[in-house]
């Protein structure tokens, strides 16, 4: 079976103020969008960001809990462009978790919760290439 993640769907509590989040502070812009959900086409996969009440009607399943034990990455191309992208993204709704700095591990990073508090490690890591389209390969 191919090694693939299709879509990522998140359940969010309000349309506009998730809008703003992703529409306003990444810069993507809506693919698909109804009162209940908006698609945004990312590099390879899409991701949703769907009213939580819908999502769990949409599973059946209610009660979905948040935030989740995740948190979801994006990775830009220098170190100097992550705490001004966190900082972007906390202007446009978002919470600072952690200010940029360099983990043990090599690179630079920071994380900050969208609206609905589902978590994003803003991050550059220079073993880790970024191909014109945005695809990041795992390198050493």
């Amino acid at each position: 079976m191919q090694q693939q993640i299709s879509v990522i769907t998140l359940g969010i509590a309000d349309i506009a103020r998730s809008k703003r989040f992703y529409g306003d502070g990444f810069g993507w812009k809506p693919v698909f969008e109804t009162p209940n959900i908006v698609f945004y086409q990312m590099n390879g996969l899409m991701l949703g960001t769907w009213l939580g009440a819908a999502l769990e009607a949409d599973m059946q399943r209610p009660g979905l809990a948040r935030p989740g034990a995740f948190s979801l990455a994006h990775n830009v191309l220098a170190q100097h462009e992550v705490q001004p992208l966190l900082d972007r993204l906390a202007a446009h709704g978002g919470r600072l978790l952690r200010s940029a700095d360099a983990p043990p591990h090599g690179g630079f990073r920071g994380y900050v919760a969208d609206p609905d508090d589902h978590a994003w490690e803003i991050a550059y890591n220079p073993a880790w290439p970024i191909a014109p389209d945005g695809r990041v390969t795992f390198g050493l």
